[in-house]
């Protein structure tokens, strides 16, 4: 349901109440300005948001790590060493 700033700040136990029926919306002038869900809705929805987030490079490295430490395996790096090519400018 559509509530407009005002209305809201009037009705805030009703719409809290009709939040187990359906999100509740709040404008003003015809903008989106909050949403009120049930909370096991907004309990999804960060379980969701949680799954898809980005998991940084040096996490995955430390995953990795912690993989090789419990399995006793070791990576090795051979050792580094300038490279030249033949169209190299």
């Amino acid at each position: 349901m559509k509530w407009t700033l005002e209305e809201a700040k009037k009705q805030l136990p009703s719409i809290i109440n009709a939040t187990s029926q359906e999100p509740q919306l709040i404008y003003t002038q015809e903008e989106l300005v909050a949403a009120i869900v049930d909370p096991e809705l907004f309990k999804e929805f960060l379980n969701w948001r949680q799954k898809i987030a980005k998991t940084s490079l040096a996490q995955v490295f430390k995953e990795l790590q912690e993989l090789c430490t419990e399995e006793n395996y070791s990576l090795e790096i051979p050792p580094r060493s300038d490279r030249f090519f033949e169209n190299s400018r």
